[in-house]
């Protein structure tokens, strides 16, 4: 049997060194079929697992064959990968040229042969995000001419052509494109866009289109309209900011597209019962809603409404609410650098009708008095979130009586029961725009 088997292993030997001229899928497939029956064959002969294995003759037989498959198999996955390199290549080449469909096609041809390709490609030269212009950015260039990405955009319009663009049509288009618009239109337009509100996060997502409008939304003098509109005449200074922007984005401030909400929970004891056998026990929840405005105005709510149902009456000043307190605010900075706003905040005055029915009854003079609330927070921020929380520190209700012009001031106390109020996004509080900035 051990000899039969030495003649099968010779043979295999034999017609492996005679495939020479098949195709590589076709020698793969020898090869595994070789190996199967090499080991079929040593799992037959009796004893050879035991005492001695193969012969030598069948383990030189066995090695080369191994060798052969090896190397079928890395030539095979050398040119796989060279076929997806061109592939994806060809495919940024498409995206380059702004066919799109037909580079996802390439890009899913070549994921296909070889699913992570985009990390084996060393690049000579990055492409153009845009695809406005043809230039390149080498390796070897200094990358600090890319901090700047303003100035960088500029000279990049600068130097293609002799009329100055903010931007080029991607199609052929028979209507009037924006492009030609004139620059003081384009500035119009983008202060629409910011609008009285303040709606600084769409401005910077119109500066994702082109390099174009990421000038025009860099306008150093859109930033100082916004910083002059949030803390007047305190901002004429840049120092120690290096741009309009900068002051914008860094100087702690209350955010506008939103409310502050606070959330207060606790157990207070009820009565107890006719027959004393037992004492209930109330959970009162209720919430404080905090809605600033660019101008200066400020809205406080205290209710047990949740915010689905109260937050969309907070969207402007003219609101039916009945318990709305309305007033003014300031932001002040303490030599500790911490920001706080103080605010001073009324009821909403309504005419009350006159009463026709006692008119002939003579009435003990009621002697009438305006109330107002004076409310101090300090303003940080929390997680990866700026400017999103704010912490009380003082709470007070002013009552001045209109006979004697005193006033009595009543301090509460800060305790548990003053949560603070954390920030929450409303996007329709910034979905339409009233005035321009």
């Amino acid at each position: 049997m051990s000899a039969e088997a030495e003649e099968d292993c010779h043979s295999d030997a034999d017609r492996v060194g005679d495939e020479g001229n098949e195709s590589p899928a076709e020698r793969d497939l020898q090869a595994q079929l070789q190996m199967f029956r090499a080991q079929w064959m040593f799992e037959l002969t009796p004893g050879v697992g035991s005492s001695h294995g193969e012969t030598r003759s069948c383990r030189a037989g066995r090695s080369s064959m191994l060798k052969a498959a090896a190397d079928t198999k890395g030539r095979q996955e050398l040119a796989k990968e060279e076929k997806a390199r061109e592939l994806f290549l060809q495919a940024v080449e498409e995206e380059q040229n702004g066919a799109l469909y037909e580079a996802i096609k390439f890009y899913r041809r070549a994921m296909q042969l070889v699913p992570d390709i985009e990390f084996k490609i060393t690049y000579t030269r990055s492409p153009d995000g845009d695809g406005v212009g043809s230039g390149y950015i080498e390796e070897n260039e200094d990358a600090s001419k890319m901090a700047d990405l303003l100035s960088y955009f500029q000279q990049q319009l600068t130097l293609q052509e002799s009329v100055l663009k903010l931007c080029q049509p991607e199609l052929e288009t028979s209507q009037t494109h924006i492009s030609v618009l004139p620059m003081e239109v384009l500035m119009y337009i983008f202060r629409w866009v910011v609008s009285s509100d303040l709606d600084l996060r769409s401005l910077e997502q119109l500066s994702l289109v082109c390099r174009g409008f990421y000038i025009c939304a860099r306008d150093p003098e859109i930033w100082r309209l916004a910083c002059l509109k949030v803390w007047g005449r305190s901002c004429m200074k840049l120092v120690p900011y290096a741009s309009w922007r900068e002051m914008f984005l860094e100087r702690p401030r209350v955010r506008f597209d939103g409310v502050y909400i606070s959330k207060t929970t606790y157990i207070r004891q009820g009565e107890q019962s006719l027959d004393g056998f037992y004492r209930a026990w109330h959970q009162v929840e209720y919430y404080r809603y905090m809605r600033f405005f660019p101008d200066g105005h400020v809205m406080m709510l205290t209710t047990p409404e949740e915010p689905p149902s109260i937050v969309p009456r907070l969207r402007t000043r003219n609101t039916r609410t009945d318990a709305i307190l309305l007033g003014h605010y300031r932001l002040s900075q303490d030599a500790d650098n911490q920001t706080k706003v103080f605010a001073v905040i009324t009821k909403k005055k309504e005419e009350k009708p006159l009463d026709h029915k006692y008119r002939y009854f003579r009435r003990v003079p009621v002697q009438e008095a305006d109330h107002s609330f004076h409310v101090g927070l300090q303003l940080c921020s929390s997680g990866h979130q700026r400017f999103n929380k704010l912490i009380w520190i003082h709470h007070s209700c002013h009552i001045t009586y209109k006979a004697t012009g005193e006033t009595a001031v009543s301090a509460f106390e800060i305790d548990k029961m003053y949560t603070p109020l954390l920030f929450a996004r409303v996007r329709s509080y910034t979905a339409f725009s009233e005035r321009p900035l």
